[in-house]
This record gives structure tokens, sequence and C-alpha cells, in this order.
């Protein structure tokens, strides 16, 4: 049996619906909120995902290509976000720093209001073999690209 570019296709865009997958089950399951550049990691996820759903039911052979540019996205997101957990560099203070967004003026006066704690960008909620969320992504997401591009050059 070989390896099809159908076969590679699909399998990346499983692997995008699984990493999306993943990450709701942490964030709803395990209660792990997201911090802003986790949530900015699941768009080309699900644009990925898109892609596959449209290749699917067009064979275009543009989606296999938007799919590889999603999965791209995502793992240079990811490295981005990882380096920022290590403090190779830095990201904006409110996302590192904690922050007030979406309290009103009243919530901050009011002493009986506990304000919800931060979700910090900077900060590692949970590791597999010494890799965050974020490292796993950065690594795992170029595989997928790679899958991705597999499809949109091979010839079945």
């Amino acid at each position: 049996m070989t390896f099809s570019r159908q076969m590679a296709i699909i399998l990346a865009g499983l692997g995008s619906a699984a990493a999306l997958a993943a990450a709701l089950a942490f964030q709803y399951l395990g209660g792990l909120p997201p911090c802003h550049l986790c949530i900015l990691q699941r768009w080309p996820h699900l644009a990925a995902v898109l892609a596959l759903g449209l290749w699917a039911a067009t064979r275009w052979r543009i989606w296999p290509w938007l799919g590889a540019l999603a999965a791209a996205t995502t793992a240079g997101i990811g490295l981005f976000h990882a380096g920022v957990e290590q403090g190779w560099w830095e990201y904006i203070s409110s996302c590192t720093q904690g922050s007030i967004a979406g309290l009103s003026g009243a919530d901050l006066l009011d002493p009986t209001r506990a304000a919800p704690a931060p979700v910090r960008c900077d900060a590692i909620p949970w590791s597999f073999l010494g890799l965050s969320m974020a490292a796993w992504n950065a690594i795992l997401s170029p595989v997928l690209a790679l899958l991705w591009l597999y499809g949109a050059t091979g010839r079945d």
C-alpha cells in the first residue's frame, strides 16, 4: 500500500482537528483556561480543518496549499509562544503580567468582587516531557504542514 496524496491531506486535516480537540479538552475538562497566544494558535488549526472539509467537497488543489499555510502559521505562533514561556523574548505586558481586561470600573472598585485570575502567556500550566503545549504545537504543526505540502504537490 502506498501513501497517497489524499491520505496525507486527510491526516494533516485530522491532525489539526486533534490539536483543536486536545486544546478544548484541556480547557473544558482539564480546567486550564487559554491565554491570548493559546487562542491565536487555535485559529489556524480551525482553518486547516475547514481546508480539509472544502478539499473533500471540491477536490480543488488550492485547499491543501491553504492547509499548509495554516499549519505553518500555527507552528510559528507556537514557536513564538514557547519563546515567551521560556523568557527568550517578551510579549505584550497585558499577557505576561496579568490584565484587567473585561472588568468594568464598578468591578474594579467593588472590594467584594473577586477578579478572575489573569491567564499569563509566559506561564506554563502543563507540560509533557519538559515541553509545554505551545512547544508541542511548534514541533507537530510543521509535520502537518509537510503532509499538506505532500498532498498539494504529490501525484497519485
